[in-house]
């Protein structure tokens, strides 16, 4: 009898641990999914760039001297020699950034935005331009980063360019003047196509796609139109060096990035904050970058803290593979490295953004 209720009890148990762990694992959410390698394969953590750095897409960050300091020590750590800061900013606001990063004119280069006060009514370009000028009299070496999801420029401060796409022809004025005074101007155009698609079980970047979903409705541009305005505005402006940022949101389909690069030498695309993006595949990128090898430029647009700077490098630089990286990305999938040549690096990393500095003192 004692031996049977034993047995008993022993069913009850196991029959228990099923049901909690089928319990368990149909109610985990997606969110709180943080999966490990179980795979015992090389590990490979760059202690810094492979090669000195330019870092083409940043933003103000740090906000005071004390925050600054520690910036340029995480950059001399990380082997970064240049940071371009996109403040989104025009007049009293540009002046701030200037005064809060003069301390470090070598380390940083301030990027401004456009001025579109009066933008909606008659005679809207003149103030904008002079605008422009004073700003780049004050430092500014380009302007961005400009952006448009779709209602038209949204990022420059203190007045939204909504309804204002960047082959406007009120944009025409300014994107001559950068053209004279050899600014080159830096756009997110669009999301990553994942955002356009319906936030189900098929969505292949749930995670993100959740959180950054567009709604495309009557009165804004959708993802192809986005793109469409960004080549017509290249097309337009050809004395213009455009960079599309965010490898121009065509992660799903670069070959209709190459397609733009191929066609027009005025484009540049940097790949700030699509590591998560791109490192799902590795053989195709690495392709892609030998490809365009002269026409990609490094950003981060990610903070200013060491494991972005290595994670970055480590994505570039190794050939690692099926690493997780949960804290910096809001994905559920695996990364592996590109093991980038030397050749295609040092391109990456400075050659190529030299390039573009040059544009700006040939004037």
């Amino acid at each position: 009898m004692k031996k049977s209720i034993q047995i008993i009890l022993l069913l009850i148990f196991a029959v228990s641990v099923k049901s909690f762990c089928q319990t368990d694992l149909n109610h985990l959410l997606l969110k709180n999914y943080r999966p490990k390698s179980i795979y015992k394969i090389p590990v490979t953590i760059p202690a810094h760039s492979k090669f000195p750095v330019i870092d083409m897409h940043s933003h103000p960050y740090a906000s005071s001297p004390k925050e600054i300091d520690q910036w340029v020590k995480t950059m001399d750590e990380m082997g970064i020699e240049k940071t371009i800061i996109f403040t989104y900013e025009t007049g009293a606001g540009f002046d701030s950034v200037v005064n809060v990063y003069s301390k470090y004119k070598d380390r940083f280069e301030l990027w401004c935005g456009f001025d579109y006060s009066g933008y909606d009514k008659p005679g809207f370009g003149p103030a904008a331009v002079k605008e422009l000028e004073r700003c780049h009299a004050m430092g500014a070496k380009g302007v961005g980063e400009l952006g448009d999801k779709g209602a038209g420029e949204l990022y420059s401060k203190p007045v939204k360019g909504y309804g204002l796409h960047i082959d406007d022809p009120r944009m025409k004025p300014l994107l001559e003047k950068c053209a004279e005074l050899h600014m080159p101007v830096n756009i997110h155009v669009a999301e990553d196509y994942w955002m356009y698609e319906p936030v189900d079980s098929t969505n292949d970047g749930l995670m993100n796609a959740g959180v950054w979903h567009v709604d495309v409705t009557p009165d804004k541009l959708n993802h192809a139109q986005l793109i469409k305005s960004l080549e017509n505005a290249v097309r337009d402006n050809p004395k213009t060096l455009i960079i599309a940022a965010h490898f121009a949101n065509l992660c799903y389909n670069l070959d209709e990035a190459g397609r733009l690069l191929d066609k027009y030498p005025n484009l540049y695309l940097d790949i700030a904050a699509r590591y998560a993006e791109t490192a799902t595949i590795p053989r195709y990128m690495a392709g892609f970058y030998n490809k365009y090898q002269d026409r990609l430029i490094y950003g981060t647009d990610m903070g200013m803290d060491k494991h972005m700077y290595q994670t970055t490098f480590r994505i570039l630089e190794t050939s690692d593979e099926h690493f997780y990286e949960n804290d910096a990305f809001n994905y559920h999938w695996s990364y592996s490295g590109f093991a980038l040549s030397d050749r295609i690096l040092k391109k990456l990393y400075k050659t190529n953004a030299l390039r573009i500095r040059k544009y700006e003192n040939e004037r």
